[in-house]
Order: C-alpha cells, then structure tokens, then sequence
C-alpha cells in the first residue's frame, strides 16, 4: 500500500494519493490533475475514486477533470448534493481499494457534509484519517464558512455539530492513526494550524486546544469562535464552483496563453474592463510597471491574495509575468476560480520598455533611509499592512495599523496629498497594498524594503510591544 501528500505551499494545501494492488484513490485534488494521472501511470494503476471530504471554499477541486479524464467516481458523504453524477456514500460505509478499504466517516461541522475517510491496510489495521478540514494539526476547521452559503446554518450552529463529530467520532480512534489533514499553516481555513502536516492523533489528543478532554460544548463552541476573522470574499464563489461544476481547466488554459504583443495588450487594456495584474516580485515591479496595473508576486502566497484583492472570480485579466511563468500563473489562477485571463504580455515588461509604451514606478526606501527620516521628522507617518494579530505583537512606535485584508476601508481613510511611508512583514505585502492604492490615485505611498524584518534588524526605529494598537481601521 502507499500513501503519497501531495502539499501545495501556496495554498497550503494537501491532497493525497493512495494506491492497493493497481487501484488508486485520490483525496481532495487540486484543479490541474496531471501529477494524479502521472503518478497512477507510472504504477501502472487505475484511478478508482475521487474523495472530497466538502466543498473546498479556498480553492477549486479537480474532481470533474480528474473523473472525466479516467473514469473515476467522484465521493461525497451524507448530506452533499452536488449538480453533477457523484456517489453519495453512507456514514460508516467501507469503500474497496485493492486490499485496503476506506471507511467513509461523516464528520459534520465545518460544513455538514464534511466527511473523513479512515484508511485500513491489507491486514485491516486502521492506519491513517483524512480528516480534511474538521481536524488540524493543532487546530479545527472553521465553523462559519457554510453559513455564508445557507444563513440558516449559523457558525453556532456548525460548531457544536463540530464538537460532537470530534468527540465521538475521531477522538474514539486509536491513538497511533495517523492524521492527514486538508490544510497546514497558512490557510484561512482554521486560525492556529501547525506547521507540520501530518501528526499523530494520541499527539493531538495531548497538544491541540480543541481536543481538550475535559472541555464541555459551550467551552468549545467559545474557544473555535474566538478571534475569527472574515474569510476571504471568495470563498463563498468556490464552493459554489464546486457544487455546480466548472469549465475544464485545459480551456482556461488556452484562452489564458494568448500572447499579446505591447500594441495589442494596450489595446486590449483598454477596450475591455480587464485588470492588469503584474506577478513579478515587488521590487522588481517597483522600477518598472504598466500604469494602473497591480502586483501580487507568484513568489508569495499569491492564490489566496487573488481572491482577497480581486472581488469578482469572473473578472478579466491581462498579466504581466516573467517570461515562462505565464502557464504557471494562469493555472494558479484557476486554483481558486479565476478563469478568464484573456492574454499575456509577449516578452514582458522589457517588450513593452522597448516599445516605448508608458510606464510608471514606485519609490522604495531601505529600513536605514527610514530611520534617519523618522529622527529628522518624528511626525512621519507609517503604515503597518500586516495583520492586527502581528500589529499587536509588536509595532514600530507611532505606526498606524491598516491591514492589506481591509484595504478597501483603508482607502477611504488616507489622505491623497500626504507621504506614507509603508510596510509590511517582509515587502510582499506592502507592494500590494501600494500598487492597488497608487492605480487609483494615491501616489506618496513610498515602500519599506524588506519590512518588518529589516526595520527590526536595522534597531533604529522604537519598537511597542503587546500594546493595544493605533488603528487606521475599525
């Protein structure tokens, strides 16, 4: 038997692959299914099923490519009516894998279709639960995403069913399964996941907040709700991609690789309501950018701040990206619903230089510049992008908070005729915030190069620690 997590980092993201005596299962795939027929084709294998444990809100799963590519059946648990042929499996059902089986676990809370899958080798050992989203390593999932699909399922609601499938139904397992979630650090999905992606669950037992032995249902339903923030607009938009079904990833490729020469990128700019996106690195984008285009680097967690920046998942986009990564981008893209990139720019930025086309930049500043202008002017402003957790944290003294997830509420509070000077952990996330604010006017936006971290290591500039914040945002 083999069990293979395939980890996506951006998305912080894990499917499986599973295979007994030729037949194969495939856990939560992602949208592009080739490293899934890959894998089954160097076995010498057949993939049988196609597993989701719910319908993912951060991404777009690959189940109708990866079934009409091979045949497999697609799985839900109890409660789950998707508007395409699947099988509706029973909790406590034992589904056939060469000589392993799978116990089908309906596990509601995090959504209540949400299902866990128990593996038993060839000897009928129970040795590993996929426990998408209702267990972490270190955390559970949300309870309040499935509300924002049906009202009446309200984040109270889901998290008691949440306490009930994890009392009795995960935490009666034995301790030495192995516990294979949907999702690591880094996720939305959850507020405190580890780092690691795989533990045991007697180690959870012993280590994660919400399996905590003694905690009653309203301790529960008071610790999972705690310090939950909004989720990312576009959730809602993926699940229902993955209810009703989708366009086949091969076309959203297609009509993405259209490459466009400057004239016609120009062109194509500004005859239709395309937004621009820029997926170079910050700095580099700084010296050089298309007007009113933005930047959300490929290098960072680039898919989950598509869909926090970009409203609509049905929205055109023109890219501008290093040359040979457009395929890479576009299928990003995909990854959380984005399927209308209707062109790229031939030969990048340096074809558009070239052209004499126009073209705009953004000042960036090192942490040791900024530190001499704040001693020569104490009044200068600073804006803190990071989240309000890392705000609280620790902060440079005087800054004000405007976290990136809020930048629509920020814009409306910054004056458009004074300098700020801003900045993130590191210079991702500042490079967004300023492109998206510079394309609509604000133009004495100057970055912080390297962030946080620099200014820390810089130690000039006063640093507060665990204080109640300044907020630019309510």
């Amino acid at each position: 038997m083999k069990i293979e997590q395939i980890y996506t980092g951006c998305l912080a993201q894990g499917a499986y692959y599973i295979m007994s005596e030729g037949e194969v299962a495939i856990i939560d795939p992602l949208r592009e299914v080739d490293a899934y027929t890959q894998r089954a084709f160097a076995d010498k294998a057949v993939i049988k099923y196609v597993l989701e444990t719910h319908f993912h809100a951060d991404f777009v799963s690959g189940h109708l490519d990866l079934a009409k590519k091979t045949g497999a059946k697609i799985v839900y648990g109890p409660t789950a009516a998707p508007e395409f042929n699947f099988y509706a499996a029973k909790d406590g059902e034992v589904l056939t894998l060469g000589k392993a089986k799978i116990k089908v676990i309906h596990t509601p809370g995090h959504t209540m279709e949400s299902t866990c899958y128990l593996l038993m080798d060839e000897q009928g050992k129970e040795v590993a639960l996929f426990s998408g989203d209702t267990l972490f390593i270190g955390d559970v999932g949300r309870p309040d995403l499935a509300q924002k699909v049906k009202a009446e399922l309200t984040q109270e609601i889901l998290a008691g069913h949440l306490y009930e499938s994890l009392r009795y139904k995960i935490m009666t397992l034995s301790d030495d399964i192995i516990i294979y979630p949907a999702h690591g650090a880094g996720s939305a999905c959850g507020k405190k996941m580890s780092k690691e992606t795989q533990d045991t669950l007697g180690h959870q037992k012993a280590t994660n907040y919400a399996l905590a032995p003694n905690m009653t249902k309203a301790e529960f339903i008071e610790a999972v709700l705690d310090g939950l923030v909004a989720p990312p607009g576009y959730f809602p938009l993926n699940v229902m991609m993955n209810i009703q079904g989708y366009e086949s990833i091969d076309k959203v490729l297609e009509r993405g690789q259209h490459a466009l020469t400057p004239d016609a990128f120009e062109a194509a700019a500004n005859e239709t309501s395309a937004l621009i996106l820029d997926t170079r690195s910050a700095q580099i984008f700084a010296k050089a950018f298309i007007p009113n285009s933005i930047n959300i680097g490929i290098d960072g967690s680039f898919a989950p701040w598509v869909g926090a920046m970009i409203p609509d998942i049905k929205q055109q986009i023109l890219l501008v990206t290093d040359e040979g990564k457009e395929s890479e981008v576009i299928t990003r893209l995909a990854r959380v619903g984005y399927d209308f990139t209707i062109g790229y720019l031939q030969g990048g930025m340096d074809a558009w230089i070239k052209a004499g086309k126009e073209v705009d930049h953004i000042k960036s500043i090192t942490a040791a510049e900024i530190a001499e202008i704040k001693e020569k002017d104490p009044k200068t402003s600073i804006i803190d992008v990071r989240k309000a957790s890392e705000y609280k944290s620790e902060h440079v003294k005087s800054a004000i908070n405007a976290p990136l997830d809020f930048i629509n509420d920020s814009m409306a509070l910054i004056d458009k005729n004074k300098t700020y000077f801003v900045h993130c952990a590191g210079g991702y996330r500042s490079m967004i915030f300023i492109s998206i604010l510079k394309a609509r006017g604000f133009d004495h936006l100057i970055d912080v190069q390297g962030g946080f971290t620099a200014i820390k290591e810089n130690g000039k500039l006063s640093i507060t620690e665990f204080t109640t914040p300044t907020t630019l945002l309510l």
